[in-house]
């Protein structure tokens, strides 16, 4: 597990080319008056965009990583990019296995490893999302759900220094709902009693106001953020929280 907490912005599907890099120029300014082992921030922008924000960061203390990668090298894979082309950029990071990507295009579990390990053989590190439905923890199967996924999601060639964790209860990723403090505690202490070292993620409707909080939980090593990742004063609000 890191001392520094882990900061990682996930734009989704946002961004052109003119407010992309305006957002990031503006967070490397700002990130470079902070010491980089308070914390560690990753910017996760479209694939088109990525070129752009590695240009805009280059000399910062800020990395950049890819949203999701294909589990080939390369191939007949129309609109698919590998983690060598990630790499190829400068990525340090992938995101793999988001909730979205597991519901609108339908990846298993199985497919989220061979993605993870692919990205361990470009060496780049994967973040594994996990997390449950909201029908799911109304019946008491999130536990479940996130051990399923684990088990099944982290390929063998996962360290700790390769891959990271990152739990999103579903029902909060966008919703403006929060799980409760109590309820990340749990999760985060049954995501760490099996995969050991592995640094853990929260996610799920992170924004400055309660970041602090979140971020000094047990075994929060660091936050995914969503929306709030997009608002350059929002996202190094929610980084300097974890002092």
């Amino acid at each position: 597990m890191t001392t520094a907490k882990l900061i990682v912005g996930n734009w989704k599907m946002n961004g052109l080319m003119t407010d992309s890099r305006e957002r990031t120029q503006k967070l490397a300014t700002a990130a470079n008056s902070h010491k980089a082992t308070e914390f560690q921030m990753v910017v996760c922008p479209p694939a088109t965009m990525v070129d752009i924000v590695a240009a805009a960061l280059k000399g910062s203390e800020i990395k950049w990583g890819g949203q999701d990668c294909h589990s080939q090298q390369s191939g007949a894979f129309t609109g698919d990019i590998s983690a060598e082309m990630l790499k190829d950029l400068g990525c340090s990071y992938v995101i793999v296995g988001h909730s979205e990507r597991r519901q609108h295009h339908r990846e298993t579990s199985v497919m989220v490893a061979a993605k993870a390990k692919a990205a361990h053989a470009a060496g780049l590190t994967a973040i594994i999302c996990v997390g449950e439905l909201d029908h799911e923890r109304t019946a008491g199967q999130a536990n479940r759900i996130v051990s399923e996924q684990l088990k099944a999601s982290i390929p063998d060639t996962a360290t700790p220094q390769n891959t990271v964790i990152a739990y999103e209860p579903i029902w909060a990723i966008g919703t403006g709902k929060t799980a409760s403090s109590e309820d990340i505690r749990q999760m985060h202490a049954l995501i760490r009693s099996q995969v050991g070292a592995l640094p853990i993620l929260y996610g799920g409707s992170v924004k400055a106001a309660n970041a602090a909080e979140i971020l000094h939980i047990p075994n929060v090593d660091g936050v995914l953020v969503g929306g709030a990742s997009l608002k350059a004063d929002e996202f190094l609000a929610i980084a300097q929280a974890s002092q």
